[in-house]
């Protein structure tokens, strides 16, 4: 029973990652570079902001339960910000290297802003579900029961539905983020951040997974709604997609603007 959790809960978080990945980046060595510099960028996010927490949290006695909730609070507060704020420099860095390439050969058409953010979101997604998922992956395989002493049985499943929705978050955020960029729209940049803030506080109502769950799962919608038309999508296109009439995949034919 616990290889069956512990592969079902798997599949469930990681499965649609592994799909977009092995149909729509394997296949070109760039993408998957800068889909590797993306998960970078979030590892040293985490980084930063755990050497915040851990200065935090040493100068500060958080032996009260009061003031640990407080610190944990702004832990995840800092967290956010930092990896928007690195997301941001990722968005630099990008645009950086899309220039430098036409610069190099002006005669190779280089990857437009809109799939870069869709492989940088992608990055920031997969490293995100992995660091949040893995250890509770791993306790998945026993021993011990989950919900025997009155706790949530399915603390397993709903991390992985919680995983899978952070990951295409990510996604979803990152291709608003950089049109809001590329735009100059800066209040598309606070939603974002605020979105991810949202999302973020939701997880502390921790005993009411149903609702936590529900909440995310109508962010992520809409977001994704959001981030369709943003990267050059309309009802038409969708409507084509889902008959398999459409000839211009969206990520397989951006070009450069």
């Amino acid at each position: 029973m616990t290889a069956a959790v512990f592969f079902g809960c798997a599949f469930i978080a990681f499965g649609p990652a592994l799909a977009l990945y092995i149909f729509t980046i394997s296949t070109e060595p760039l993408r998957i570079i800068f889909l590797i510099v993306g998960a970078f960028f979030w590892l040293v996010s985490l980084l930063f902001s755990s050497l915040i927490w851990f200065m935090t949290t040493t100068f500060i006695d958080n032996k009260d339960e009061p003031r640990e909730k407080y610190l944990l609070i702004f832990g995840v507060l800092i967290s956010v910000l930092i990896q928007e704020m690195f997301r941001f420099a990722y968005y630099k860095l990008l645009k950086k290297a899309s220039e430098g390439l036409k610069t190099i050969n002006p005669y190779e058409e280089a990857p437009s802003m809109r799939l870069l953010a869709y492989v940088s979101g992608l990055g920031f997604g997969i490293m995100s579900g992995i660091f949040s998922f893995v250890n509770t992956l791993s306790d998945s395989l026993g021993p011990g029961t989950v919900g025997i002493h009155g706790d949530p049985p399915q603390f397993f499943l709903n991390s992985a539905f919680m995983t899978l929705v952070i990951t295409l978050l990510h996604v979803f955020w990152g291709i608003v983020f950089f049109d809001g960029c590329a735009k100059k729209k800066w209040y598309t940049l606070l939603v974002v951040v605020l979105s991810h803030l949202l999302v973020s506080a939701l997880t502390f109502i921790s005993p009411h997974y149903g609702l936590n769950l529900v909440l995310v799962y109508i962010i992520m919608v809409l977001t994704g709604v959001w981030a369709f038309f943003v990267s050059g999508g309309s009802c038409r296109s969708l409507k084509l997609c889902l008959l398999c009439q459409d000839k211009d995949f969206l990520l397989f034919n951006q070009r450069a603007r």
